[in-house]
């Protein structure tokens, strides 16, 4: 699955894990991608969207 939002652009974020003595180790933070069917131009299509966007109706979801 594509870990990028096809409406915000959202996408996989890098940076470290610190520990207690401030060790560094590299990890990432992936969105929340949902493939859904959405309303575009009066077809259906499937999108990768993230749930930031499903929740604020950045989609037409109304199918």
């Amino acid at each position: 699955m594509a870990n990028y939002c096809e409406v915000c652009g959202k996408k996989t974020a890098t940076g470290f894990n610190v520990s207690h003595s401030h060790l560094k180790t590299k990890r990432t933070w992936k969105p929340n991608i949902q493939r859904v069917r959405v309303l575009v131009d009066g077809q259906v299509k499937r999108m990768n969207v993230c749930t930031r966007c499903l929740r604020s109706h950045k989609v037409n979801r109304d199918i």
